[in-house]
């Protein structure tokens, strides 16, 4: 029986070719989809669920307001671990570390006396032996107990201490130099295996938590005893011991913090208040960030989710919608086989059987296509993502799981729906007599409508979603961003020795032609900043207010065109630093004009101007308050802005300023390669999240238009195959080529008209609630609906086309003889 069931199912492939084609077709684009989207969603899931007990670890967050304003931040103030550490009970685990600000170069003393340098290493913190011991390192070399208490000692893991001791035995590296920035000596004390799981702690050098006080300029540039002093590059992380509550810590840490900062909270619009963020929420969690590395958002994988479901549903409609259509033509296969004893179980078995076929072959199809879309959407797979089907047998599974659920999707409805013909009539030719012939035809519409409805609510997502980015992209940040170019210095150069470097630097490109300006400072929108808590006193009030910082040279505000409205630049100080604040800052201190605010006094330091607002984030958040000073220290990298000159018709202008620049930089710092950003280039970096759902939006649109529209070219060759005699009369009684593929698209348009009219409110709905995400947003235009809506009318006709003009226009003679 089973023999027959596959003979029979391979002999109907065939005959159906067309059919055939379009449902692999479709069901692979859904299955490619879904496979695609099962290993993103998977990977990102899978993070940081191998640290022993991870349920009862967190990491500790700062939710700060000012002026009634919420400000968070995924870090703590310095001097909050230790305080933890020796205060606080009801902890199994005390994690405090440190990210290192340094540039990252790194020094190796070699056997042969020389001197082997690694250029900008990342993963580098500070950190102590709990942060060891809460990760599940295992240890390869060096003790445990004792690796990371003393100062200027480093732990680093098996894949960093291969690469700066090639050749060498674990053991034998303990006890070596390595030297950080040619300031921080260390000797290594022990060596860890790699973390081999997705994981946001990708830090593979860890210098001992104690090196920072016992550095004096360590400890000034950590803010280590600072409490009003708040920066995410101080994290801590804490182990709850079993049975301890979030909320008993967290009040724990509220008393901490007013013991030693007794002015905080004693406002209520101006708060600060340390939370508990669970490990679980890091990986997704944007607004706190995980460790600098990218944030995944829940509901993005949730929406990846639905477009899977989606384009899989929509394979699985065609195939539902084709095989319902077609049951005439198997009508009376199924009489023969009930009059000769056949059962309804075993013809939907051979239905199933079919269907089992074309998923096969489908998801064969698939698994062969989704490397490609893996490659060709690069930009938004994660990088440590890769597809094997021989080392990740969990894909295996899930195929398995997938033909499975798409046969019964697929199949199930025509099996049922075949099975129950009537032997009697389907042999009398009357197996469409009844009324169940006009409610599979409304299921058919109906269906279509759903398909169409799915398409058109991926093409108004995707139009509004390019608005948006557009909007972000394009809109007035209240400062000049292109055709200009930053760089930064080498970081923690010697004091008097970098800063002459930095004056050389700075004349030479003021004298170079193709440069119309040269600032130093760093870029008024960049993805990192600082901040510090300024107080404003008039004798009458106190305002603290959590502010960001810029600091730049005195053409800071003429290169970026940062417009001042009122007052003037800051000059160049030796002790009375002078602060030029924003607009908004302006307001949170009560001032109406900007001329009321100039030479009011805040943090014991002169306001001389007040500026326009500008956007030195991403326009997902409100402007922040922001004071714009001159910096004249020199023991740091510092940032360089260049205005170039108008590119030439050639275009050359640019990349030859840009080789004399480098050039420059060469000579001063020779042993640091040159790395330069376009400004305008780096602000679209703000919104890679918003570009990548954008290029999946666009994805998803095309397959699903695609789907639908092969959907539709099934059903309408189907129909005008079973109207050919229609149309033949019709052309002998006169009637044109156009009315004929009026009536026969007459039907089709007006199911996807509905399909719009559903569509058009469901998408105003959900892209208003996302536009809700952005502090700035553009408006919902109605003429984007009705675009797409004419778009899909248009795409529609052009597939209808295909077929209805080729019956139109076929000779009606042929078809009256076939009859």
């Amino acid at each position: 029986m089973f023999k027959n069931y596959i003979t029979v199912a391979l002999r109907n492939l065939w005959k159906n070719k067309v059919f055939s084609i379009i449902n692999i077709i479709g069901l692979s684009i859904g299955i490619s989809a879904a496979l695609v989207i099962f290993l993103i969603v998977e990977y990102d899931f899978s993070f940081d669920k191998f640290e022993k007990d991870n349920d009862r670890i967190y990491r500790v967050v700062t939710n700060m307001k000012f002026a009634g304003n919420p400000f968070l931040m995924g870090g703590a103030s310095s001097p909050l671990g230790i305080a933890v550490k020796t205060e606080l009970t009801g902890l199994d685990a005390v994690a405090k570390f440190q990210m290192f600000s340094g540039k990252g170069d790194v020094a190796i003393q070699t056997t042969s006396k020389k001197t082997a340098v690694f250029k900008s290493q990342g993963g580098i913190i500070f950190a102590d032996g709990d942060y060891i011991n809460i990760l599940c390192y295992k240890w390869l070399a060096g003790s445990r107990q004792t690796a990371l208490n003393e100062p200027y000692e480093v732990v680093l893991t098996e894949e960093q201490a291969k690469k700066y001791f090639p050749d060498q035995g674990f053991n034998s590296i303990i006890g070596k130099q390595v030297i950080y920035d040619d300031t921080i000596k260390t000797f290594v004390s022990g060596i860890v295996s790699d973390i081999t799981q997705n994981t946001d702690f990708k830090f593979r050098q860890f210098i001992s938590l104690q090196t920072i006080p016992s550095s004096a300029g360590l400890k000034a540039n950590y803010s280590w005893d600072e409490w009003g002093s708040f920066n995410s590059s101080s994290q801590l992380c804490l182990k709850l011991t079993q049975g301890n509550t979030v909320a008993n810590v967290e009040a724990s840490l509220k008393r901490i913090l007013k013991k030693y900062n007794k002015e905080t909270n004693n406002d209520g619009k101006n708060t600060t208040d340390f939370k508990l963020q669970p490990l679980s929420d890091i990986h997704f969690n944007s607004t706190y960030g995980a460790f600098y590395s990218a944030t995944v958002s829940k509901p993005t994988l949730y929406g990846l989710l639905a477009v899977a479901a989606f384009l899989l549903l929509l394979g699985c409609i065609n195939f539902i919608n084709l095989t319902t259509a077609q049951s005439s033509q198997r009508a009376k296969e199924i009489g023969i086989r009930k009059t000769m004893g056949g059962t309804k179980q075993q013809i939907r078995l051979q239905f199933l059987t079919e269907t089992f076929f074309i998923t096969v072959i489908a998801t064969l199809l698939a698994v062969a296509v989704a490397p490609m879309l893996m490659n060709i959407f690069g930009n938004f797979i994660p990088a440590g993502l890769h597809f094997s089907l021989i080392k990740q047998p969990g894909i295996i599974i899930f195929l398995i799981g997938l033909i499975i659920t798409v046969c019964l999707l697929s199949g199930f409805y025509p099996a049922f729906i075949l099975s129950n013909f009537n032997p009697v009539l389907v042999l009398k030719n009357q197996a469409y007599r009844s009324t169940a012939n006009t409610r599979r035809t409304l299921v058919r519409r109906g269906l279509t409508v759903f398909q169409f409805f799915i398409a058109q609510v991926f093409v108004m997502a995707t139009m509004i979603t390019a608005k948006q980015i557009n909007f972000m992209i394009n809109t007035d940040l209240g400062f000049k961003k292109d055709a200009i170019i930053n760089f930064s210095t080498p970081y923690n150069q010697d004091p008097k020795n970098g800063g002459s470097k930095q004056l050389v630097l700075l004349n030479q490109l003021k004298a170079m032609p193709g440069i119309q300006m040269v600032s130093q400072g760093e870029a008024p929108a960049s993805m990192g900043w600082g901040s510090s808590t300024m107080t404003y006193e008039d004798g009458k009030k106190k305002i603290q207010t959590d502010v960001r910082q810029k600091q730049g040279d005195t053409n800071y505000l003429k290169l970026y065109h940062i417009k001042l409205l009122a007052g003037r630049e800051p000059l160049p100080h030796d002790s009375l630093e002078e602060y030029v604040i924003n607009e908004t800052y302006m307001h949170i201190l009560g001032f109406k004009k900007p001329q009321d605010a100039l030479y009011k006094v805040l943090n014991r330091q002169p306001i001389v101007g007040v500026m326009a607002d500008f956007h030195a984030e991403s326009m997902r958040k409100v402007i922040q308050p922001l004071v714009f000073s001159i910096r004249n220290r020199a023991d740091r990298g510092f940032s360089f802005g260049i205005a170039l000159s108008p590119q030439t018709p050639q275009g050359t202008t640019w990349a030859a300023t840009i080789k004399k620049v480098e050039a420059a930089y060469k000579n001063l710092y020779p042993e640091d390669s040159f790395s330069y950003t376009f400004l305008d280039e780096s602000i679209s970096q703000f919104y890679k999240s918003e570009q990548d759902t954008s290029r999946l939006l666009k994805w998803a649109t095309g397959l699903a238009v695609f789907i639908s529209c092969m959907g539709l070219l099934g059903l309408v060759i189907y129909t005008t195959n079973q109207r050919r005699k229609e149309i033949s009369i019709r052309k002998v009684l006169g009637a044109t080529v156009a009315q004929i593929v009026s009536i026969l698209s007459k039907d089709f348009i007006q199911l996807v008209i509905i399909s719009f009219l559903i569509a058009t409110p469901v998408v105003w709905w959900l892209m208003h609630a996302w536009l809700e995400n952005f502090a700035y947003r553009t408006a919902i235009s109605w003429w984007l609906f009705l675009l797409s809506g004419a778009v899909m009318v248009l795409l529609a006709l052009l597939t209808l086309s295909i077929q209805t003009i080729k019956a139109a226009t076929a000779n009606p003679v042929i078809s009256l003889k076939e009859e």
